[in-house]
């Protein structure tokens, strides 16, 4: 009972000094009050890092600033001005500057909580009800000419035409190119190798010729 009522008692106490602070920056006159430079920087309440370019302003004048990067503001205002604070994704916060200020300076260190807005879950379907859907689906009639020109599309000829007009990209052009590069080095200060002096090159052709693997290339054409 006493720890609510010492909350209720302090709330009053916070609410009663911005009442009296707004009362002495209505009542008294602009020539009377003090300017202020007031700076601070703005952080968030859950990791407490700056957040850079959120809007500060002053509410009786709709004057203020944005902050950096790092968070960081500073502008003049006045004593008893109502500072209004907002950043999108935060609460917007609010602070009075103080009215019985010695110095024309005052720092602040202003916390922003994250707002989190729930919305209602809504449900977009392309027909009224499932029924509707499944006798448009079933009525659906696909024409058949759209596979034929896929089909016609995706032929051999259809794909080695397509492969002969379309021009290399820069990839594979650096690739030919490091390949005759290389081929240049490999026999640089010599003559060129070829392929009708290989031994290699002549013992894979004698295995494939007893192999019989060019008789079947010419059965086959």
């Amino acid at each position: 009972m006493n720890q609510c009522f010492f909350r209720l008692l302090f709330f009053a106490a916070i609410i009663i000094s911005g009442l009296q602070n707004d009362m002495y920056a209505q009542s008294t006159p602009l020539h009377e009050r003090k300017l202020i430079q007031f700076s601070g920087v703005i952080v968030s309440g859950d990791s407490l890092q700056p957040i850079p370019y959120s809007v500060v302003m002053i509410k009786s004048t709709r004057r203020g600033t944005i902050t950096d990067y790092y968070g960081f503001f500073s502008f003049v205002a006045m004593e008893g001005d109502t500072i209004n604070f907002q950043y999108i994704g935060y609460k917007p916060a609010s602070f009075i500057i103080p009215d019985t200020l010695k110095d024309n300076r005052y720092s602040l260190i202003q916390v922003l909580l994250r707002d989190t807005i729930l919305l209602k879950e809504t449900a977009i379907y392309p027909w009224p009800s499932r029924e509707e859907f499944k006798r448009a689906f079933l009525n659906l009639k696909v024409p058949d000419d759209d596979r034929k020109r896929a089909e016609r599309n995706l032929s051999l000829s259809a794909l080695s035409k397509a492969e002969a007009n379309v021009d290399y990209d820069g990839s594979i052009n650096y690739k030919f190119g490091q390949v005759q590069q290389q081929s240049k080095l490999y026999t640089s200060g010599q003559f060129p190798s070829y392929n009708i002096l290989n031994p290699i090159a002549w013992a894979a052709f004698i295995k494939a010729w007893q192999d019989g693997a060019f008789k079947k290339k010419d059965k086959e054409e």
